[in-house]
């Protein structure tokens, strides 16, 4: 029987935060906002199919259709002018974002080559957590045949954290597989 994130920060995390950081208020214990997930794409200008292949994989992955970034401004250097797709984003909140973080602890990263766990030094000093993956087969929905070219994909976990240490207990709380020295 599979129980969801969401039970187990209920039962388990809230009362471990609450006795190790001493809160004296419920509101202030720690809890996930959102789960933010985008790709930059520079070859979108060149690529227009590049840009179609993220937006679906993008929507296998996290089950939600992708916003389409634009560039601010013209940069001559990089061929970019104003409003040109270079990129796509999901914000996942609720349900989604849970469903997306189980699946990432607990299918995707022991997917990944030679996986020893996840840095402890990629927290931003607020609470959030940034992650980098290099290609998107670590996903159990993207199948090798359906891609053109392997991409990167960025994830940042967004949490009410003041700290960074009241982060790291949290995300160890729902299992992340940070690496041990």
């Amino acid at each position: 029987m599979n129980i969801s994130l969401q039970t187990i920060y209920q039962d388990k995390i809230i009362p471990d935060l609450k006795q190790r950081f001493q809160y004296k208020n419920s509101h202030e214990i720690p809890k996930l906002v959102k789960i933010t997930i985008n790709r930059g794409l520079g070859e979108a200008n060149q690529n227009p199919k590049a840009l179609e292949n993220s937006i679906n994989e993008f929507k296998m992955i996290t089950g939600q259709k992708p916003i389409i970034t634009k560039s601010k401004k013209a940069i001559a250097g990089f061929k970019i002018r104003e409003n040109m797709p270079v990129g796509v984003t999901v914000n996942l909140r609720k349900q989604k974002m849970y469903d997306f973080l189980n699946k990432l602890i607990n299918l995707s990263l022991p997917r990944i080559r030679d996986f020893r766990g996840i840095s402890k030094n990629h927290f931003d000093g607020r609470g959030n957590y940034n992650l980098g993956v290099r290609e998107q087969l670590i996903f159990p929905e993207i199948e090798y045949d359906q891609i053109d070219k392997i991409r990167g994909i960025d994830i940042t976990i967004v949490t009410t954290a003041k700290t960074d240490e009241e982060s790291f207990a949290l995300l160890q709380g729902f299992g992340m597989p940070f690496e041990t020295e």
